[in-house]
């Protein structure tokens, strides 16, 4: 059989043990040994060349050994929808039962969840997605970013992640628990923040709130607010500062904070998860040079 015909039947390369018998290959295992043309991806799944496959192959293989009707969900469905999901494996939800092998997990669902095309997959959505790639982590830092990204950037809301999770709640200990501590947190250092906040015992901040002069001109929004003495506390990472627009529109907000008599404290969010000790003292210095000084007359304001 011409490889050409077989590439016409295959998709994108990747082609079942079933079909390629059907135009005459009666033992395509043969071709898949050591230095051999092709390559085995699965049991029944065949890619016809032996150089390294695409995360597209991958994906592919896998649906095409899970079956039909199966759908891609955990940190594949992640990164498929725009998150930093960690993980090699590839993780389907099936309404049938198959095994997995490796680097694929082969899921049965009671309920298969409804899925959408993206970039030419079934993948599950967003807020599902993140709550099956938790059930494969161990580290809670881990969970917390995959979930504050998925917030973040629009793809889920926290009540849509705590459905996934109460829907499915095998497995689902740290998401759910990730939620709870996480709260209206922004990101793991702001979590890693209103821990070090609460420890230390200062006056209880405002957090991610607007803040404006007298006039109702917009100074920043801070990531923490003292009220009391008008001090502000601003985690900003090493990335923020990586393009030059991110770095002007730094020193601007810095200025800002400056013209309206407002200190501000900067920290970076892996002293707060290495030395958050030696950052406590600095926010006590800070809040206690602050309480020193008149304050200045801001406010914080509502923005519609």
């Amino acid at each position: 059989m011409r490889i050409e015909l077989l590439r016409e039947r295959s998709d994108l390369g990747v082609i079942s043990a079933g079909t390629l018998r059907s135009p005459g290959v009666p033992n395509p295992w043969l071709k898949c040994r050591p230095g051999g043309p092709w390559q085995r991806m699965h049991s029944g799944v065949v890619l016809l060349h032996n150089g390294p496959p695409t995360r597209d192959q991958h994906l592919t293989a896998a649906l095409m050994r899970a079956g039909p009707g199966a759908v891609v969900t955990g940190a594949e469905a992640c990164r498929r929808h725009g998150l930093p999901a960690r993980g090699t494996e590839i993780h389907v939800l099936v309404p049938g039962s198959v095994r997995g092998s490796g680097s694929l997990i082969v899921e049965r669902a009671s309920l298969m969840p409804p899925a959408c095309d993206v970039g030419g997959f079934p993948v599950v959505s967003a807020a599902r997605a993140v709550v099956d790639a938790c059930r494969q982590m161990r580290s809670a830092d881990e969970a917390t970013g995959l979930v504050a990204a998925a917030i973040q950037r629009g793809r889920c809301t926290p009540s849509s992640l705590a459905a996934e999770a109460r829907t499915n709640r095998y497995g689902t200990k740290l998401v759910r628990s990730v939620l709870k501590e996480l709260g209206h947190a922004e990101s793991v250092a702001e979590r890693d923040a209103r821990r070090l906040s609460r420890r230390i015992r200062l006056t209880t901040p405002h957090w991610n709130v607007t803040i404006a002069d007298a006039d109702g001109v917009v100074i920043g929004r801070p990531d923490a607010w003292y009220d009391d003495v008008g001090l502000a506390w601003e985690i900003d990472s090493r990335a923020f500062h990586y393009g030059a627009r991110d770095y002007e529109r730094t020193l601007a907000r810095n200025s800002r904070y400056a013209a309206a008599g407002i200190l501000v404290v900067q920290t970076l969010p892996t002293w707060l998860r290495d030395t958050p000790d030696a950052v406590g003292r600095e926010l006590k210095k800070a809040h206690q040079a602050a309480a020193a000084r008149t304050r200045p007359p801001v406010r914080i304001v509502e923005v519609t």
